[in-house]
């Protein structure tokens, strides 16, 4: 659900002196956005002093037959105006208001970064959304990790993932029951720093790697991001808030012959389509790259299924949204790429290399690419896309 206080004038506002003094209240006490809905066509003008009154994010509802020819070009252009000019467009009006929810929520989260770089923990600030992010050298999740035995709930948790697989290749009980200390580790730690997300540099963690945690968590909306990606966690944690589903940080790759986008990763969340929803069906099998044999999810995509390619960068800052359709799921061999592995269609791309989003880019199972050219206007983003 959105968590908004939406809160509309109780009588049509209309007059010159009712829209100065709407614009003086505005100034006064600026929301986080407005939402302004006009019924008739000569009215449109007088939206312009709540313009130039707010400087944030607006949204307006003008629906097809209240204006006659060309509507005006202020609403259609300005930068921050999400202009909703169609018939009964819910859609488009839960695109705007999810963007101010994505974003408010933005601003009032916090990250945790787990790095093998730092000997103490370390502070900063995450530009845009003004988001402090808190640093800790990753002895904190070692050692937490090493402290824990095994408990009833980490054994329950390891018997179900291990029932609800499809097969399990090459797995020791060991790597269950590491799986799910790791995912005990993971939620200690982000309470004991009160982070909204988290994301570690995990590669090197031997036993201790988190994949399951972070596919659990992510298909719960609790954002985990895979070594200490800064870009890919905030992509992570803005599309779970923009879209409502967990996405899949990944490797990007290219069938060059077929011009379809490939990705792979270790972190996958069967629940594609969100908390509480079914998940996707899945097989385990060890995480590919370092010894010893740790357990990652192999989620089948399914075929058919919308999907949008999402990248937020905090350089510049920078939003990328492109839209396809699920391919398939390959089979490894012959694919490579670790665990999870998709084949994704996009929409009116002749060279499929020329998307290239840079490393770490998030996959989500929908259709989402609209809503966020929606959010990157609203909040001035640069937009590279296809919506």
């Amino acid at each position: 659900g959105l968590e908004l206080d939406l809160r509309m004038e109780s009588a049509p506002v209309y007059t010159d002196a009712a829209i100065q003094a709407l614009a003086g209240e505005v100034q006064a006490a600026p929301p986080d956005a407005l939402l302004l809905v006009n019924f008739w066509n000569s009215f449109s003008a007088k939206i312009f002093p709540l313009l130039d009154a707010f400087a944030g994010p607006v949204i307006v509802y003008h629906p097809v037959g209240s204006s006659h020819q060309l509507p005006p070009e202020r609403f259609r252009k300005d930068p921050r105006v999400h202009y909703i000019h169609s018939i009964e467009n819910f859609a488009a009006l839960e695109d705007g208001l999810r963007a101010v929810h994505a974003h408010t929520s933005m601003t009032r989260s916090r990250m945790l970064r787990v790095s093998g770089k730092l000997t103490e923990e370390a502070d900063e600030r995450e530009p845009f959304f003004g988001m402090p992010v808190h640093g800790v050298p990753a002895a904190h999740f070692n050692d937490l990790f090493d402290g824990l035995e095994p408990t009833d709930a980490m054994r329950r948790l390891a018997e179900a993932v291990r029932a609800n697989a499809g097969r399990t290749t090459d797995l020791e009980e060991k790597a269950f029951l590491d799986a799910a200390r790791a995912h005990a580790a993971v939620l200690a730690l982000m309470e004991q720093h009160d982070a909204d997300a988290i994301t570690i540099e995990c590669l090197f963690l031997k036993h201790r790697k988190p994949c399951l945690s972070f596919a659990v968590n992510n298909g719960l909306l609790k954002p985990c991001g895979c070594e200490n990606d800064l870009n890919a966690t905030l992509s992570l944690m803005l599309g779970a808030e923009l879209f409502g589903v967990g996405g899949f940080q990944h490797n990007p790759d290219f069938d060059t012959v077929e011009n379809l986008y490939y990705g792979s990763h270790c972190t996958c969340t069967p629940r594609l389509r969100g908390p509480g929803q079914a998940e996707a069906p899945f097989n385990l099998r060890p995480f590919f790259h370092q010894m010893p044999k740790t357990l990652a999810l192999d989620v089948q995509w399914p075929a058919g299924a919308p999907a949008t390619l999402f990248k937020y960068h905090t350089e510049g800052p920078q939003l990328c949204a492109w839209a396809g359709e699920v391919v398939s799921s390959p089979e490894c061999p012959p694919a490579g790429g670790c665990a999870t592995r998709v084949l994704v269609k996009m929409r009116g791309v002749d060279d499929v290399c020329d998307i290239y989003p840079g490393p770490h880019p998030v996959l989500f199972c929908g259709d989402f690419a609209r809503r966020a050219r929606t959010y990157a206007k609203l909040y001035s983003l640069e937009m590279k896309g296809n919506a």
